[in-house]
């Protein structure tokens, strides 16, 4: 299957471009994506979704891509962003969905399960794991174990990170996208973090060490070249108030739920996903082997079988 051509679908005050594919009457089954990417992102997922029956529904998310991208930081808030998926559920005339994200797309389906249950049939999270709110400001947090020069740090100074990967976006696409060391860490190296020393001492890499194809590389740079970065790092820029927001909240996940790490993850590595099983009691749990952050990519057909093979057992 051809990625499928995409919508744009008013919802929540903002024009979202949407990847849909499936039928209307399968499951319905929501793909969230991760900074910095793309609806397309999902590519292999949606065909091997699509083909089982489900029907899949992949937006660029608000401030990515073909999506609106408003400016302002307090534009990026949780309950906007829930907003924003609810209100493309309801364009569909879905009423509940399996919320699917990876990296950024995990850290706001997690929380759709706790502030708008009713929308969320099941939950699968891609690398980032379901973990309990912080005990103080995360940003504070980064800073304190990787230092000021750690990428969340340092993306809260305004314009700073539009500022390096504006005009680079060939070389900050074959930057981000390289494969993992593969020696398992348990925890992560801090000048893994340190995006802006590395990159500004990034010189090019061979084909053979990238994860993603060339070609797919290239309409990720035109993308961002034209939506530019801002949107995606307000995400990053929201982490206080959202951290503030969710004071009080319960953080028991009612919903079946799939947890899928990847052992050579440095960002989210596995040993985040112990302790899930205290906040969430219908659970399974899979690591793949050889993978880092970028699992749709680097281990497209894997990822594909478990989600299909759970999503089967569980809401055929």
């Amino acid at each position: 299957m051809n990625f499928p051509k995409p919508r744009r679908i008013a919802s929540n005050g903002i024009e979202l471009s949407v990847h849909l594919a499936g039928s209307p009457d399968g499951v319905a089954v929501l793909l969230l994506h991760g900074w910095p990417e793309l609806a397309r992102s999902w590519k292999h997922q949606m065909a091997a979704l699509a083909k089982a029956g489900f029907y899949v529904i992949a937006p660029d998310m608000r401030g990515f891509g073909g999506s609106d991208c408003p400016q302002e930081i307090d534009a990026y808030g949780i309950d906007i962003l829930l907003a924003d998926m609810t209100g493309l559920l309801d364009a569909l005339d879905v009423e509940k969905a399996i919320w699917v994200g990876h990296d950024w797309g995990g850290f706001i389906s997690w929380p759709a399960a706790l502030l708008v249950p009713d929308r969320v049939a099941g939950l699968i999270g891609v690398n980032t794991p379901h973990s309990p709110r912080a005990p103080v400001d995360p940003v504070e947090l980064f800073k304190k174990f990787f230092g000021d020069d750690n990428y969340i740090v340092r993306f809260q100074e305004p314009e700073f990170a539009e500022s390096v990967f504006t005009g680079r976006e060939e070389e900050f696409f074959d930057f981000i996208f390289g494969k993992p060391p593969l020696n398992k860490t348990s925890s992560t190296p801090a000048t893994a973090t340190h995006f802006f020393t590395r990159f500004a001492n990034f010189t090019g890499a061979e084909e053979n060490t990238l994860v993603m194809p060339k070609d797919e590389r290239a309409i990720f740079a035109s993308t961002y070249a034209k939506s530019g970065f801002t949107g995606g790092i307000n995400y990053y820029r929201n982490l206080t108030a959202n951290w503030k927001r969710m004071a009080g909240v319960d953080y028991t996940v009612h919903q079946p739920s799939l947890m899928i790490g990847a052992d050579l993850d440095f960002f989210l590595p596995p040993k985040l996903i112990d302790g899930m099983e205290d906040r969430i009691a219908d659970l399974e749990v899979h690591v793949i082997k050889n993978s880092g952050h970028w699992t749709q990519w680097e281990a497209p057909e894997e990822l594909s079988n478990l989600m299909v093979s759970w999503l089967q057992r569980r809401f055929r």
